[in-house]
This record gives structure tokens, sequence and C-alpha cells, in this order.
């Protein structure tokens, strides 16, 4: 089995190469090639990852190259990890918008509608590449925004699923108060990509007890205080939202937030430098600790699952993931992409069946997937009239003033990258 990995010279890949080792006997990976143009740190990456599979026994090979077509030639799966514009772009895209009082935020709001117009053409470009070289070739997109560009990879008739990593990692939350494996617990996970609620904690499978009213009432506090959100709040709506809810629940304190602290991006283009410098250390041979607070915790576990369940393997029989709507939620439309539990098999993801939706979130759902519509349509055809249009749609903005003064920041700050500017 050969696996590829775009962007593999990023700091995230030692996580994912961990599970490759930890999971070989659900992923019997023979070949794992990580691409990068940024030849410095896929040697750095390349080697710590060489060493962690010897470490852990792994017969595997590990292949580094600069060459995409070489790169996916034969694969049977290909992982997506690019940013465009790498931690310079997002320092932009989390900055300029606080000018007009916008969230600064790298995969929702004017910063996230960037991103997504430098990213979708490449990976387009990229997911082309893959069908040529072997057309039953799966692609997983863990590349931000991953609801827009799973969209643009399935509507241009790829076999693509999108992943995140944020219900899996509220598994492994839930489990550990309950003091419970992860595979007891089931989420009834809904939503958009980062836009999601779990409306149930469920023991064993989709059919199993609900237990998220004795999670919010013996845990509540502490579930509000990861989510940085009030516990009154929680308890009045009886789920848990994704953390990425903070920025429309409590948008004007964060704004107030991100204007008096470093950003984000400013935070971890740190931390890379330092996990670089670690992984060129030839001793290394684990990933190191301070990667958990990079991002992307328990990535590994659900990329595992993901590829061996669609190469026809073994991994989990429910999984969350982005994938088409197809009648799901009636109230969007069947090409929307949402994220929810899906069986997953070698012929792709279909969605579970979802009990109905409480009106304050399929708003929102509704208004942010009209959102991704437009966001879609100018990253694919380009133009200041679209940008303008899918800003001005967006809940985090919605005043003209705004979109206009966001437009032209948006244009400014990343003309380098949109052919049509």
């Amino acid at each position: 089995m050969k696996l590829t990995v775009v962007g593999g010279g990023s700091t995230y890949t030692p996580e994912l190469v961990d599970g490759f080792a930890r999971l070989r006997d659900t992923l019997p990976v023979e070949e794992l090639v990580l691409v990068d143009p940024a030849a410095d740190r896929l040697e750095l990456v390349g080697g710590l990852a060489r060493r962690i599979f010897a470490h852990q026994g792994h017969p595997g090979r590990v292949v580094t190259t600069s060459d995409l077509d070489a790169a996916v030639d034969g694969a049977d799966a290909v992982l997506l990890q690019l940013r465009v514009g790498g931690q310079a772009a997002r320092q932009q895209d989390e900055t300029w918008p606080l000018e007009c009082g916008c969230v600064g935020q790298e995969t929702t709001g004017a910063g996230g509608l960037a991103k997504a117009l430098r990213t979708v053409p490449v990976v387009l470009d990229i997911a082309d590449r893959v069908r040529r070289a072997n057309p039953d070739a799966w692609i997983i997109d863990f590349t931000n925004p991953v609801g827009i560009v799973t969209r643009a990879l399935l509507r241009a008739g790829h076999r693509a699923v999108g992943l995140c990593n944020v219900a899996i990692g509220l598994q492994r939350k839930f489990a550990g108060m309950l003091g419970l494996a992860p595979a007891d617990i089931h989420l009834d996970h809904v939503g958009l990509n980062h836009l999601t609620w779990e409306t149930a904690v469920r023991l064993g499978g989709p059919e199993g007890e609900d237990v998220l009213p004795r999670l919010l009432a013996e845990h509540g506090g502490t579930i509000a205080g990861d989510l940085r959100l009030p516990r009154p709040l929680l308890d009045r709506l009886g789920v848990v939202p994704s953390y990425y809810l903070r920025y429309y629940y409590a948008h004007d304190e964060v704004v107030e937030e991100l204007r008096t602290k470093p950003s984000r991006a400013a935070e971890v283009a740190a931390m890379e430098r330092e996990l670089l410098t670690m992984y060129g250390d030839p001793t290394l041979v684990e990933k190191p600790a301070l990667l958990a607070r990079r991002g992307g915790a328990y990535y590994s576990e659900a990329a595992v699952d993901l590829a061996a369940a669609l190469l026809g393997g073994g991994g989990n029989p429910y999984q969350v993931v982005n994938t088409y709507n197809k009648g799901t939620l009636p109230f969007l439309p069947d090409d929307a992409v949402i994220e929810v539990q899906a069986a997953v098999d070698s012929k792709g993801a279909a969605p579970l069946p979802v009990p109905a939706v409480d009106p304050l979130y399929a708003g929102l759902m509704a208004d942010v997937t009209a959102c991704e519509d437009l966001a879609l349509e100018a990253a694919l055809r380009g133009g200041r009239d679209r940008v303008f249009r899918a800003l001005l749609a967006h809940p985090l903005i919605g005043q003209y003033a705004y979109a206009e003064t966001l437009t032209d920041q948006l244009v400014a700050h990343n003309r380098e990258y949109l052919a049509w500017a």
C-alpha cells in the first residue's frame, strides 16, 4: 500500500507518522511518500519520520520528494495537508479583519475566505494530477477550510472525503470523563466543518443510550471552560458546540481578545521553529510533546481509520467526516458538504440518518452553507464582486461597509495568489 502526504514537510507530519507506525495492523503502509516544495523542512521531517518507523519496528519505507507527479504515481490514497502562503499568509488572515471589528481567523469569516481563495485552485490542480496517476486513488482532505475544499473536490468529480480532528478530540475527552474507551463512545455530531454541535453522546453505537445530560451535569463546568463559553449557556442549549462556535456566540469578546494578544499564527510560527530544531536532532525517535500544542491532536488516529476504511481494510465502521449532504439535512442542498457521522467503506462515506435539527442550529448552518456556495464561486471564478458577495453574506460580517473594506484588504493581501487580481 502506498500513501502520499502532500504538505509532508508540515510540522504536523510526525503526528501522522506516529499513527501509521502504531496502527500498522489497521493500515499496513508499505510506502509512505512525503512531498513538499520546502526541501529544508522536508529533510528534517523526513528524517524524523524514518526514525519513528525504525524505532517502532515498522517495515515500511519513507520517501521524500519535491516531485508531486512522482509522489502520487501509484498512490492508493493521498492526504492533503498543505498551507498555501504558509504561516505568513495565516498571520495576515488573522489580523486585517480585526481592523473592521470582525474576527480574524484562518477558517471562518474574512480570513477563512482568503484561505479558500488561495487554496482551492491549488488543491484542484493536485487532485487532477492524482486522478491522472491513479483514477481509483482516494483523496483525504485535511486542508482548511475543509468544508469548502472538500466541496470543490467533490464538485470536480474526485474521490474525496474531508477530515477534521474536532470530533475525535471530543470523543477522547468524553471517554476520559466517563472512564470508558474511546471506541465505546458514539457522537451524534452534526453541522458543517468548524460549525458543529454534539447533540447526543451515545454508549456503544448509533442506537446506544444518550449520556450527554449526565456529562453536562457532572462535567459541564470543565467542558464550558475548555470551550471558553459560560456554563449556563451549555445548560440552556443542552448540547456541546464546537469551540469554533465561540466566534459566533461571543464574537465581540473574541475580537477584543484577538486585538490584545499575539495571533495564533505567531504562536504557531514560534512553535514550528522550535519543532524543526527538534526534528533535526538525530537522537529524536518519537514525536515530541510540544507537537500536542501545535494542534491536530488525534489527527493520526482519524486519518488511519478513514484511510483503512476507504481502502477496504479495517477501521471503525462509523466515522465523522465531511461529505455530500444527499438529503441527510433536508434544509440544506444535496450538494452541500456536511460534517456528520457516516458509514465509510471502499465506496466512500454514506451519512447516517440525523434526527431533526433544532432551528437554532439549522438556521446558522443554512447561512454558512450559502456563504460557502459564494466562497466557492469566488475561488473558482474570481472577481472582486464575488468576493464582496461572499463577505456580505457571512454572519460574522454582514454589513456592506465592512464587506467593501474587507474585500479591498483581502485582495491587497492576497494579490500574488489570485490569478484574476
